[in-house]
C-alpha cells in the first residue's frame, strides 16, 4: 500500500532532550505518528488505486528530542491583519508553555504585526512573561496590537538575527501566511537557523487543509444574537426585511453556520454562489412571495455575495494594505435595491440593515475558542522547539496536525454548493435553488 507523509521543512538534527522529559505527565509523539487526509471510504478506494496512493499529515505534540536548547534561546510573537476573538489566548498559551514548561526566559511580543520587525519600528517590542499575559485572555482583541501590510523580509530577518530570536511565531491568515512563508524561504537561502511557525487566524474559517480557524465559532455565537435581534425587527414592522451582513470576502462558512444556528432566516447568499434579482423564481419574486405570505423576512449575506452586481471601474479599484480589494457594501446595495424595487411595486417594505462585523471581531473567545487557541499555541511551541519551520499548526480530522506554510495558504477554501453544508442550508431556509439558476452572463461574472 503506498503512502506518503506530506514533509515539513526542518532545520537541522533534534539532538537536544527536552525539559519535558523530566516531566512525569508527559507523552511524547514519535516522528512516524500521523493523521490520514481524506476519510471516506471511496476516497480512500480511489488513492489506493491511483499513484497518489494514500496521503497523512503530520501528528502535532511534544518529541522527546529538539532542536533548540530553551535556556539559550528568545522566541518571538507576532499577531497580524484584522482582529479576531482569540488572538489574546494564543499569545497567553505560547508565552505559559515557552516558559513554564520549556524554561525560555526571553520571550518579545512585537507591536503591530509585521510592522513591529521592520529596520526602524515605532514602537519597541514588549518583554512577554506568564505574569504580563496573566489574564489577558479574558479580554478581546490583541495586547500587542496588530496590522496590515508587507515588511521587506530582508528588514524581518535582520531584527530576528539582531534580537537573537530562533523561534517566531506568526499569528494570522492567509496573507500572513504568505508572509511567514516569504520569511522562511529567505532564512533558508540566508542559512539562518531561525524556525517561522504560523498559527491560523481568520475568523472567516477559510485556510486550506484546516477543519477550522481559532474565533470561528465565536463569531457564530456572536452573530446569533444580531440575527435574533433582525428577526425581531423584521417582525415589528409592516413587512419588514431584517437584512444582516457578516463577514467572510470568498467564503461563506459564516453565513452558513449562522443561518443554521437561527432557524429563523429565510435568504443565506455567499460568495460561492452568484444569485439572480430579477424576473420569476429571482431573488426580488421569492422575497415578495415570503412577504405576501408571512409579512416579515430576515436576510443573511456574507460581505464578499454579489459582487458582480456591483460593477466597478477597473481603474477605480481599490486594494487595502494587505493587497485585497476592497469590496463593494453588498448589504448597502441589498438595502436600497430592496427599496428601490418594491417601491416601483407599490408594496410596502422596511428594510432593517445591520452590519455587526466589527462587534463579532473584538469579542473575547468563547469557551470552545479559548480551549482551541491553548491547544493551538502548545503545538505551536512544541514545533518550534524541534526545529520545524514554514509550517502552520492546525485542526484536521479532530487532530492537531503540521501542514507546510504554502501547501496552507496556496489556496482559500470554500462552502462547496453541492455538499452537505450548502444542502442543509437550503433545507433550513427553504430558499429555492431559482435564485442560483439561469444567472445572467453580466451577473454571474465575478
Amino acid at each position: 500500500m503506498k503512502t506518503r507523509i506530506i514533509p515539513v521543512d526542518t532545520l537541522g538534527p533534534c539532538d537536544k532532550v527536552s525539559p519535558l522529559a523530566a516531566k512525569k505527565e508527559s507523552t511524547f509523539m514519535s516522528e512516524d505518528e500521523c493523521v490520514i487526509h481524506k476519510v471516506h471510504r471511496n476516497e480512500i478506494i480511489n488513492a489506493l488505486s491511483s499513484n497518489a496512493g494514500l496521503v497523512f499529515f503530520e501528528l502535532a505534540g511534544p518529541r522527546k528530542k529538539i532542536h533548540f536548547d530553551p535556556e539559550k534561546i528568545a522566541c518571538g510573537i507576532v499577531t497580524c491583519g484584522g482582529l479576531c476573538p482569540g488572538l489574546n489566548d494564543v499569545i497567553r498559551s505560547i508565552v505559559v508553555e515557552l516558559s513554564a514548561r520549556y524554561g525560555v526566559t526571553r520571550i518579545l511580543g512585537f507591536r503591530y504585526g509585521y510592522e513591529g520587525l521592520a529596520k526602524n519600528p515605532k514602537f519597541e517590542p514588549f518583554h512577554l512573561t506568564p505574569d504580563s499575559v496573566d489574564g489577558i485572555h479574558q479580554r478581546g482583541g490583541t495586547i500587542l496590537s496588530s496590522s496590515r501590510g508587507p515588511v521587506p523580509v530582508e528588514e524581518i530577518a535582520g531584527t530576528l538575527v539582531e534580537k537573537d530570536i530562533k523561534i517566531l511565531f506568526a499569528v494570522g491568515g492567509d496573507g500572513t501566511m504568505h508572509g511567514a512563508s516569504e520569511i522562511a524561504r529567505y532564512i533558508k537561502q540566508k542559512g539562518l537557523d531561525i524556525s517561522i511557525i504560523a498559527v491560523p487566524k481568520t475568523i472567516d474559517n477559510d485556510i486550506n487543509y484546516l477543519e477550522k480557524s481559532f474565533g470561528f465559532e465565536t463569531a457564530i455565537e456572536e452573530s446569533k444574537s444580531v440575527i435574533e435581534v433582525a428577526h425581531e425587527e423584521a417582525k415589528g414592522a409592516p413587512n419588514g426585511v431584517g437584512l444582516v451582513k457578516l463577514m467572510g470576502r470568498r467564503s461563506g462558512f459564516i453565513a452558513s453556520y449562522a443561518t443554521l444556528a437561527n432557524s429563523n432566516v429565510n435568504f443565506c447568499l455567499i460568495p460561492e454562489l452568484p444569485f439572480r434579482l430579477h424576473g420569476p423564481g429571482g431573488f426580488f419574486d421569492v422575497l415578495k412571495k415570503r412577504l405576501e405570505k408571512k409579512h416579515h423576512a430576515v436576510i443573511v449575506v456574507a460581505e464578499g455575495a454579489g459582487q458582480y452586481l456591483m460593477k466597478t471601474d477597473p481603474s477605480k479599484v481599490e486594494t487595502d494594505a494587505s493587497g485585497n480589494i476592497r469590496l463593494n457594501n453588498i448589504g448597502r446595495f441589498l438595502q436600497t435595491e430592496i427599496d428601490k424595487h418594491f417601491h416601483e411595486s407599490n408594496m410596502e417594505v422596511n428594510v432593517k440593515y445591520i452590519n455587526p462585523s466589527y462587534i463579532l471581531r473584538s469579542v473575547p473567545a468563547n469557551a470552545m475558542d479559548s480551549s482551541y487557541c491553548l491547544i493551538l499555541g502548545q503545538n505551536a511551541v512544541h514545533a518550534g522547539m524541534t526545529g520545524r519551520t514554514n509550517m502552520v499548526v492546525g485542526f484536521w480530522n479532530h487532530h492537531v496536525i503540521h501542514v507546510p506554510t504554502p501547501m496552507a495558504a496556496e489556496k482559500r477554501r470554500n462552502v462547496n454548493p453541492r455538499g452537505r453544508l450548502w444542502k442543509t442550508v437550503m433545507e433550513s431556509t427553504l430558499q429555492p435553488y431559482s435564485l442560483f439558476e439561469n444567472v445572467p452572463e453580466y451577473e454571474s461574472e465575478a
